[in-house]
């Protein structure tokens, strides 16, 4: 039975997914739970239905000193949606905060050289790169997988991908809380100064070469999730190694980006069960 391409289709993400002057509104108990736990200096104001009864979410909040406010009725609607389930719970946070540079990051990681004499082991060690997902949904499921795998990060662009939104934060399940977020510049430069670092670069292309199951992963891997329509820039899958393929059965042309993703880490988890 042969691969099937990767490739997915766009969708419009709302026009107040996206963050505007520096600030994003992120809403629903549990992500503002695992924002206070894990990153609660992420938090700026939170507003609160005056008849939320969570002791627990209210202590943390004065435990952290976090100002609060009465959410009024209606007014969650106008600030996250009409659609979003927000539990009168809504939070203004700080996005760039959450980011940290490809320095401070690969500072965080073992030297993968053979020079450095650490090589052994090295290959537990996994990360994302995102090239372009457009789909605040998408990146916030990428996210979630990539912390529920063992990946040690996931690297995101500043242009012409979706950055870090409420939707996002959402789509996480919170774990954009718990796993490294890494802001990058140029893809393709990024991709080569890992290459540099020891990295093997995969690519989940639209026709990849090598059946994802059967990889051996066994060297430190960066996992190129592309464009939801486009896929991966050719100039980008030229600087990737190898690029793979999921097999599936006939009746289904392709996976969205994030499914993809998912099952991609979990071959790579499986290959490295002390990664969990």
């Amino acid at each position: 039975m042969r691969p099937k391409r990767f490739r997915t289709y766009k969708t419009r993400p709302s026009p107040r997914s996206y963050a505007s002057g520096g600030k994003v509104y992120i809403y629903g108990k549990h992500a503002l739970m695992e924002a206070l736990t894990n990153r609660p200096a992420v938090i700026r104001k939170v507003f609160l239905a005056p008849d939320l009864r969570d002791m627990e979410l209210r202590v943390l909040l004065e435990k952290h000193k976090i100002p609060t406010a009465t959410l009024a009725p209606g007014k969650g609607k106008e600030l996250v949606g009409r659609d979003s389930v927000h539990q009168g719970v809504i939070a203004t946070m700080n996005p760039t905060a959450l980011l940290i540079t490809l320095d401070e990051f690969l500072a965080t990681l073992p030297s993968f050289l053979p020079s450095s004499g650490s090589s052994t082991g090295s290959a537990k060690t996994a990360i994302a790169v995102l090239a372009e997902v457009q789909d605040p949904h998408n990146v916030g499921a990428i996210i979630r997988s990539a912390a529920a795998f063992g990946l040690a990060g996931v690297l995101i662009p500043e242009h012409n991908q979706a950055g870090i939104t409420g939707a996002v934060v959402k789509a996480s399940a919170g774990m954009v809380f718990r796993i490294p977020l890494v802001s990058i510049g140029n893809v393709n430069s990024t991709l080569k100064m890992l290459k540099k670092k020891g990295f093997w670069v995969y690519g989940l292309a639209m026709d990849g070469k090598t059946n994802v199951g059967a990889e051996i992963f066994n060297a430190p891997s960066a996992f190129v999730v592309g464009n939801e329509g486009a896929g991966i820039r050719e100039k980008t899958l030229v600087t990737c190694d190898v690029t793979l393929s999921i097999p599936m059965h006939a009746r289904t042309e392709s996976l969205n980006a994030a499914v993809s993703a998912a099952v991609v880490f979990y071959e790579w988890s499986r290959k490295h069960p002390e990664a969990l």
